[in-house]
């Protein structure tokens, strides 16, 4: 390793593996003003400073039989990685989320010499618990944004930091939503529901139908009610607003590349499952998390039992108790959000309580993240360099 100018890969998957790598670049750069990193990247990663092989978003599926449909295309991008990572020869390999690709890419970079570490534990704790054994010969050490998780790798003999949540120390809680109304073109006094129907286009596609009901029937309850929807990029726009025209809906107002303005623009928000439930939890928000899987992919995950989770929100696992509402597959309709969002409006008991917890567990996650994650990683390269 050159100690002023070391080679740093990395590979993201998605959005929120975008946002994690790009805060991890920026921490690292602190320390290694004139080091390289390539690697796969999104947006925010770029604008770090990371040479893109690939784009993020290449990397973007999910669901045991969509995988299958771009399974060619996903080992070719494999296979161009590790060819391109062993001539390379960086000093260390950081694989941020997105197991099913990564594991096997560390794997192979693990064998032929390279250092690796997994940022971002899979949820091994709660769904195909077998593949410790695969992060074990993947990865030199697992970086864990939550605080269990140590533990359950300790007992498996995988080398784990738990390092926080970047999100915790990026984002502060907001109580003035009126203030991010008005940034947003939306009314500052009015009632605003808030639409998080995911980042990747297949969750959009399950996800927009009952979210745009559960909008249509609480305004016709409420007509002075707002809607204002969180939308990824320019894919999920065009879909969403496909969405709309078809159930002859418009009184949802989109906005592109701003999710935490359009959570603190809320009283309530209707969320995937996913990183975002994180977001609303931290900006302080009632949530109503919602997930739909293709049919198949829920009927063989519960023929074959390999969810073992009570909680699917990130703020319910951190709890390990029910905070927010959880409606998965056949309970995710448009009634049944209307209702739950509902209760949030009309029980402001339950709304302090949430926003106490919410305050205490943001504080339990806020741990300078992306500092202690680049110094597991310093700490990887210069053992014995």
């Amino acid at each position: 390793m050159n100690p002023a100018q070391p080679t740093i890969a990395l590979v993201a998957g998605e959005a929120s593996g975008d946002q994690l790598g790009a805060a991890l670049v920026a921490a690292l750069r602190e320390r290694y003003p004139d080091a390289r990193f390539v690697g796969v990247a999104g947006e925010k990663m770029k604008a770090a400073g990371v040479e893109s092989w690939f784009d993020a978003s290449e990397l973007a599926v999910m669901g045991l039989f969509e995988v299958l449909t771009h399974l060619p295309r996903l080992l070719k991008l494999r296979r161009d990685l590790i060819r391109r990572l062993a001539d390379l020869r960086p000093d260390v390999f950081i694989g941020i989320d997105a197991p099913d690709f990564n594991l096997g890419l560390e794997i192979k970079l693990r064998r032929g010499g390279i250092r690796t570490i997994h940022y971002v534990s899979p949820t091994v704790w709660a769904w195909r618990e077998k593949r410790v054994k695969k992060i074990a010969r993947a990865a030199d050490q697992v970086l864990c944004l939550f605080p269990f998780e140590p533990e359950f790798y300790s007992g498996h003999g995988v080398s784990a930091t738990y390092v926080g949540h970047p999100l915790a120390d990026q984002i502060d809680g907001d109580d003035n939503p009126a203030d991010a109304r008005s940034r947003l073109g939306l009314d500052p006094a009015a009632v605003t529901v808030g639409l998080l129907p995911g980042s990747r286009l297949s969750e959009v596609g399950r996800l927009a139908s009952p979210m745009l009901e559960a909008a249509r029937l609480l305004g016709d309850k409420h007509p002075d009610m707002q809607f204002v929807a969180a939308m990824s990029g320019a894919e999920v726009d065009q879909a969403f607003g496909g969405e709309m025209q078809r159930a002859g809906i418009s009184r949802v107002h989109r906005v592109t590349g701003d999710p935490r303005g359009v959570i603190a623009a809320s009283d309530v928000v209707l969320c995937a499952s996913g990183t975002a439930t994180l977001e609303v939890m931290l900006v302080n928000r009632p949530m109503v998390m919602t997930y739909k899987l293709a049919p198949s992919t829920y009927r063989l995950g519960q023929a074959l039992n390999l969810v073992k989770l009570e909680w699917f929100s990130l703020p319910n696992i951190l709890a390990r108790e029910r905070l927010v509402p959880e409606l998965i597959q056949d309970e995710a309709t448009g009634p049944r959000m209307a209702a739950e969002v509902r209760r949030w409006l009309t029980d402001e008991d339950a709304r302090r309580a949430l926003k106490t917890r919410f305050e205490e567990m943001h504080a339990a996650l806020r741990c300078n993240a992306a500092s202690k994650a680049a110094s597991a990683v310093t700490g990887l390269m210069e053992t014995d360099s």
